[in-house]
């Protein structure tokens, strides 16, 4: 596989972004799709040492401190002298900001990078920054995090980073009964950069309507007025191990809670019957139950409809092609993978380590993990309130 060549805007935006320090190095890679954080630290090296004619140079040789190409004439090499130094001016213009809205952070934290290389006076010359103006800064106190700005930042750190500035702001009044405007809070997330990972929208595309093998009972009604009355179920694939495993889970829609769920390395039928074993031993065994499903081989075999049916529960499925019918646990699943495996590759982590993933972020949705259509209370939370 060949290397990863980057463009000279792309280098100095990263420059940029770095001198700016709003950042963080994986943010930055994200951003401008850097495939190494060594690469960030390389042109770094060079924007410090002065060695700016390197961002435009080719993979493979490196020219001599110069200008570019030995074949290039001596017009063409202070004509791109002329070009870098420009484009250093305007970035560090860009990063200081216009004389109508300073930003006087960046400007501290620039000259303490670079003073001891190039006097105060140059520096804030090329920021664009009056002497007077700058000393004044130098002076004014610091300001610190207001009580609200701390709190924010803890909760989203402590939750890591999975909630929208509602949840935050609910979680807030909660445990630190603390009360602001949720634009208050989304402003607050957005400055930190603590906003939460967007899951992407999965297009639907109808398929046509074709025979249910059982009726769809829920009609995208997923509400419950009590424990045990609707249940959903789905199997999804984890592929993060050495082997892809295969997660099917059942969830009360009384409360969102997990009931049940069991982790194996097949999509069989023993798999979906094993987890609904192990539901209604955990619920005492209820009957009229409505398991509802989707039209996987698995839910419409024999043993499983049989199993059903001995248990004096009730099957429900949801329309071919039609995942909408399953939001519930869709979303779930979702859930897991963003949130339970972030930044993590696929097949890069032991068995072991994704069955403690899996088993963590059950217990933590179950346990911690606040949902708006619950009142901002947890599974567990709300069902205790409720009993």
């Amino acid at each position: 596989m060949g290397k990863n060549v980057y463009s000279s805007e792309v280098k100095w935006a990263v420059v940029k972004d770095k001198l700016s320090g709003e950042l963080t190095n994986r943010e930055i890679m994200e951003k401008h799709g850097i495939k190494s954080e060594s690469q960030i630290h390389t042109w770094m090296r060079w924007y410090r040492s002065n060695e700016i004619y390197r961002f435009d140079q080719p993979i493979g040789k490196q020219y001599t401190h110069g200008l570019g190409p030995d074949s290039a004439s001596e017009d063409d090499k202070k004509e791109r002298q002329l070009s870098h130094l420009k484009t250093e001016n305007e970035i560090l213009k860009k990063i200081h900001g216009d004389r109508k809205r300073v930003e006087k952070e960046v400007a501290l934290k620039t000259v303490e990078l670079l003073k001891r290389k190039y006097t105060v006076t140059t520096i804030l010359r090329v920021l664009d920054v009056p002497r007077a103006t700058y000393y004044r800064w130098v002076k004014e106190p610091v300001k610190h995090p207001s009580v609200l700005e701390q709190a924010i930042v803890e909760v989203c750190k402590h939750t890591k980073y999975r909630y929208g500035h509602r949840k935050i702001k609910a979680l807030l009044e909660q445990n630190y009964e603390l009360t602001a405007n949720r634009n208050t809070v989304q402003r607050i997330m957005k400055k930190h950069h603590l906003q939460c990972r967007i899951k992407p929208k999965r297009k639907w595309r109808s398929q046509g309507e074709s025979i249910i093998i059982a009726p769809d009972l829920l009609k995208r009604d997923f509400t419950a007025s009590e424990p045990n009355k609707k249940w959903v179920t789905d199997i999804t694939y984890i592929q993060y191990g050495s082997t892809t495993k295969y997660l099917s889970t059942i969830i009360d829609l009384f409360n969102n809670e997990i009931v049940a769920y069991k982790l194996y390395e097949h999509q069989q039928t023993p798999l979906v019957i094993d987890t609904l074993k192990k539901a209604l031993e955990s619920r005492n065994n209820p009957e009229g139950v409505i398991i509802h499903s989707d039209q996987g081989s698995v839910y419409t075999s024999y043993a499983f409809q049989d199993f059903v049916k001995r248990n004096h529960l009730t099957s429900s499925m949801s329309r071919r092609g039609n995942c909408w019918d399953n939001a519930v646990i869709e979303s779930f699943h979702s859930n897991l993978k963003s949130e339970g495996f972030q930044y993590v590759k696929f097949n890069s982590l032991s068995d072991q380590e994704v069955n403690e993933r899996v088993n963590h972020y059950l217990t933590y949705y179950n346990e911690e993990r606040i949902q708006e259509k619950l009142g901002y209370l947890t599974p567990i939370k709300y069902g205790g309130m409720a009993a």
